[in-house]
């Protein structure tokens, strides 16, 4: 996941210009702080509170009843220890002043909460309700060239916070009266806040409380914070929000807000008919993140160093025993450099190479045999995570040289038992492994190294299509199942059995 640092919130004193704003702010798709930069509205002076701003923003009808019950709860304090949220939505308001008096007559005692409501919609003239409040406010300079979808107030009479939730617009906040905290979750952050199910209503949510997460429901979420960051928003200052943030808002008593909202430079070249390609290509990124994360993780544990002391992989005990049979082989003799042209002998191999060709030799006449049982065979085939497999971890702590020396050695001396570790012990982490390490010993060698390798290690096998199927089945099995960690951990969706599709 990127780093904090990385996408570390720039707090601006001065307000960046048009091309400074597109270039180096927007661009980058991480939050900035502009503070005082709207101290200069008319809105800063007429709709402050302690200077008489309720009176003054009882002029607009649909709002007078609201404005009301603010200045009842600022005489009355102490039912602010007892509030209850109740927010509004701007186009959930009452249409008549019949309606909404019968409303907030019904929770003086409770909070209210007034959100996202219209001062300007390009899109839907009839959900504007604040009209008159326009000419109060100015578009901050650096978003002169945007193309406005909405301009909405936020208000509420006594403390309050949002749910945690991200927005499909670029947004800029503006702070009028009061105070506000924004926490901010880059999107990538998401497998910690656990999105809402793609489908639902509120897919742009989170299911966790943060406030008071229950740890035994979504264990991601004690590392929510690892990736939040936390700023302080003024009277007078503004906060730029890209879209695709998760964002969770505490205000101060009476504190009032405008915010702005247009369409991405992204979303706006984003044509239908690529949506699908976008769509894979997004989807097998994210996979392809999850499987090395998976990987990497067990690297951090400890287990993807390289081997070099023999009792580093098999305890003591599995290490005298693999000194022992070394010096029953006799002396080693060296290996020629990624010469495949020869068959690799068990003395040529370095005593390490050696102990783990004897593991992986040990586990396969453990676990393979023409008894063994299905539900051995299910668990080997479930195998996810690299900590969990002791064949996969041996073969990620090999360096390619080591590996490739060790195989070669088991073609020469245990051609059956390769067989059977490749065609009933390799799981789908071990085939993904495996793969791995075949492409970097490819790297490091010649067309014609890598073609006698590749002839000298299939040759092992009665069907070498076969094998070579068995190992691109569990392969995919391990890409599958990244695949449905990233759909829950990024959509929200916890399929219960994905299979390719045909026809």
């Amino acid at each position: 996941m990127e780093g904090i640092k990385q996408l570390k919130i720039e707090v601006l004193e001065q307000p960046p210009s048009t091309a400074e704003f597109a270039s180096i702010i927007e661009s980058r798709n991480v939050p900035a702080v502009f503070t005082g930069c709207v101290k200069n509205w008319r809105a800063f002076g007429k709709w402050d509170p302690a200077n008489g701003g309720l009176d003054y923003l009882q002029v607009p009808v649909s709002f007078s009843t609201f404005i009301d019950f603010c200045k009842q709860r600022a005489q009355n304090t102490d039912d602010a220890r007892h509030t209850a949220s109740i927010p509004l939505q701007g186009d959930e308001l009452p249409v008549s002043n019949a309606n909404q008096e019968r409303v907030l007559s019904e929770s003086m005692s409770h909070q209210v909460y007034l959100a996202q409501v219209s001062i300007m919609n390009s899109e839907d003239k009839n959900k504007v309700q604040l009209e008159a409040l326009r000419e109060d406010i100015q578009v901050p300079p650096f978003l002169e060239t945007k193309e406005l979808m909405s301009i909405n107030l936020w208000m509420n009479n006594s403390e309050a916070r949002s749910s945690t939730h991200y927005d499909p617009h670029h947004n800029v906040l503006c702070v009028i009266s009061g105070r506000k905290k924004v926490t901010l979750w880059p999107p990538s952050a998401s497998p910690s806040l656990y999105p809402m199910p793609i489908y639902g209503e509120a897919s742009n949510h989170s299911s966790v409380a943060l406030e008071d997460p229950d740890f035994s429901l979504y264990p991601r979420a004690q590392y929510s914070m690892d990736y939040g960051q936390e700023v302080f928003l003024s009277a007078g200052d503004a906060i730029f929000i890209p879209e695709g943030w998760f964002h969770q808002v505490d205000s101060d008593n009476l504190t009032i807000a405008i915010n702005f909202w247009w369409r991405s430079n992204i979303m706006y070249s984003m044509l239908e008919h690529m949506d699908a390609y976008y769509l894979r290509r997004i989807l097998r990124r994210l996979t392809e993140k999850e499987m090395n994360q998976v990987l990497d993780e067990s690297a951090l544990k400890g287990t993807g160093k390289p081997i070099r002391c023999t009792s580093e992989l098999l305890g003591d005990e599995k290490a005298e025993w693999s000194h022992l049979n070394l010096e029953q082989t006799g002396q080693r003799q060296e290996l020629p450099l990624k010469d495949q042209q020869q068959d690799v002998k068990l003395n040529q191999l370095e005593p390490f190479a050696l102990q783990a060709l004897h593991e992986l030799v040990s586990l396969v006449h453990d676990h393979v045999n023409l008894d063994q049982s299905q539900d051995n065979k299910t668990v080997t085939a479930n195998l996810y995570f690299l900590e969990d497999d002791r064949v996969a971890k041996i073969i990620w702590s090999l360096d390619p040289q080591t590996l490739q020396n060790v195989l070669l050695a088991m073609v020469h001396s245990f051609p059956r038992t390769l067989e059977a570790l490749v065609l009933h012990l390799l799981s789908p982490v071990g085939a993904e492994v495996l793969t791995r390490k075949f492409d970097e010993i490819d790297q490091q060698s010649t067309e014609e190294h890598r073609n006698k390798f590749y002839q000298k290690f299939y040759s092992a096998f009665d069907d070498q299509f076969g094998a070579m199927d068995a190992i691109l089945n569990q392969k995919e099995s391990f890409a599958l199942q990244a695949f449905k960690e990233t759909l829950e951990k990024y959509i929200g969706v916890v399929p219960n059995s994905l299979k390719p599709s045909v026809g």
